[in-house]
């Protein structure tokens, strides 16, 4: 007992505890995390730009079916995910569960791995972000021709600050962000619908026929990875208020909402461009075809609409993404992996406030080598988003792994053999063929050679290195690898 505690508990009437150092606080509910997810997904973003992929490059007029499918995987995932989280009582995200189940060096990989794949996909955001507001600058306002990593960075210095105050700020910008996405996205299907569609509303999607044509596995890759974000429910788990409650019901409402809510909306970009010429329409050009369909069905207003919302909902997911970074470090800090400074709380917010610093940093490095390396930014954002999908699919199949080991052989009081085996089991069987059909497609998640080179020695090379850096740990300084998942 520390002297802190001491004295707390001699002082008569005393009734609240001192704060922890390194414990982050937060009283976030339901929807707060949920909104939270949502915003790193980017839903306005999914709906212009990755929907429409999943018409053009999938299986074409059966595309819907693909997001129910991925809905399913994932809710499976979800039950020995959110079983065995009664068990990880601390937020280290994919970290802490696959420390748990497979062992200290596999844990510190895939940490390395998650801290990698949220840097590269930030980075790729801050580029797109930094084009949008400089073409919506130069363009539509009739503003200054200023570069994009100017604004890029002016946008890094907002987040940061975001990210240095309580998690709760964070969730009441984004919950109002996320409310003007859905109610536009809401109004675009209704209109779709009301108006009967190009040719008159058809059910011809959900066929057998349909789903199953084409390039079915590339539709369920594309739906999947629309669900990024969903460890956002382990990560905040000391800022939420009531975990064993609030975490499974953001989870199973952001799988539902996700995969549903996606489901329709590609039927109805569908019924808005015309079952005949849906497919050809968004393998041309897939955000200007759904762009053309919103002027449409709801006016140029409602296009002026989308360009501006597609820049908060950008900022939504920039600042979601930066707190999921942070609260990596913060962890990797906890546990002395990282310089134990880093995972301090800060004493009045709460919040992971050297660790999101840290992250800032980061990117700001990130800033300089792409100014010297002059790449395309919009290449750039599809290239580093297309590590971030590979990434997180091999976390989630690590992670899945992890609860079958995990509850196989601890066997907990509360699991039944669905938990143990058959859901981690299904779960594993539609990751594994999602993922084989990641790599055998790769082209399309990482557009260019040299980068899927790239992407392949930097994702193995992460967690060679975080096993590689566990080992040394254990010899170098043992105390260190005892808290590696603080286990």
């Amino acid at each position: 007992m520390t002297s802190t505690d001491k004295i707390l508990e001699a002082t008569p009437g005393s009734v609240e505890r001192a704060p922890e150092p390194n414990k982050l606080r937060g009283d976030l509910n339901t929807f707060q995390l949920l909104f939270g997810i949502l915003a790193f997904n980017g839903p306005l973003v999914g709906v212009m730009a990755f929907l429409p992929l999943a018409i053009g490059y999938g299986n074409g007029l059966g595309a819907p079916a693909a997001y129910i499918a991925a809905a399913v995987i994932l809710g499976v995932f979800a039950s020995g995910f959110l079983k065995m989280s009664r068990h990880v009582d601390n937020p280290g995200g994919f970290y802490s569960y696959v420390t748990l189940g497979l062992g200290k060096e596999l844990g510190l990989g895939a940490s390395f791995l998650a801290v990698v794949a949220y840097y590269t996909v930030l980075l790729g955001m801050y580029a797109l972000m930094g084009v949008l507001i400089s073409v919506y600058v130069a363009g539509t306002l009739g503003g200054p021709d200023i570069a994009w990593w100017i604004w890029a960075g002016i946008l890094q210095v907002v987040v940061g600050i975001f990210g240095f105050f309580n998690i709760e700020l964070s969730a009441r910008v984004l919950t109002v962000f996320m409310c003007c996405e859905a109610i536009l996205i809401l109004a675009y299907n209704a209109a779709v619908v009301v108006q009967g569609g190009a040719a008159g509303l058809s059910g011809s999607s959900f066929l057998p026929s349909h789903i199953f044509s084409g390039g079915v596995g590339i539709a369920l890759l594309f739906a999947l990875l629309s669900f990024t974000g969903f460890e956002v429910t382990a990560v905040f788990r000391d800022e939420v208020r009531d975990p064993d409650r609030t975490i499974p019901r953001a989870a199973y409402g952001h799988i539902a909402l996700v995969g549903i809510g996606y489901a329709v909306s590609t039927w109805v970009i569908i019924q808005a461009i015309g079952p005949a010429s849906a497919v050809a329409a968004t393998a041309s050009d897939p955000t200007g075809s759904v762009t053309a369909t919103v002027q449409t069905y709801l006016g140029a207003v409602a296009v002026d609409l989308v360009s501006i919302l597609l820049m908060t909902s950008g900022f939504a997911s920039l600042l979601a993404g930066h707190n999921i970074l942070a609260r990596y470090l913060f962890n990797l800090g906890v546990d002395g992996v990282l310089p134990r400074p880093i995972g301090a709380a800060h004493a009045r917010h709460g919040s992971p406030y050297r660790a999101a610093i840290l992250a800032s940093g980061l990117i700001g490095a990130g800033y300089v080598l792409s100014v010297i390396a002059r790449p395309d930014p919009s290449i750039l954002y599809a290239q580093l988003w297309g590590v971030f999908g590979l990434a997180l699919q091999i976390l989630f199949l690590l992670t899945t792994v992890a609860i079958m080991v995990f509850m196989w052989r601890a066997r907990p009081e509360d699991a039944t053999l669905w938990h143990r085996l058959v859901a981690p089991g299904l779960a594993l069987v539609g990751l594994g063929t999602t993922m084989v059909l990641a790599v055998s497609n790769i082209e399309l998640l990482i557009p260019g050679e040299v980068a899927v080179t790239i992407t392949v020695v930097v994702l193995v090379g992460s967690i060679v290195a975080g096993g590689a850096y566990a080992r040394l740990l254990k010899t170098v300084r043992p105390a260190a690898y005892r808290h590696i998942g603080r286990r």
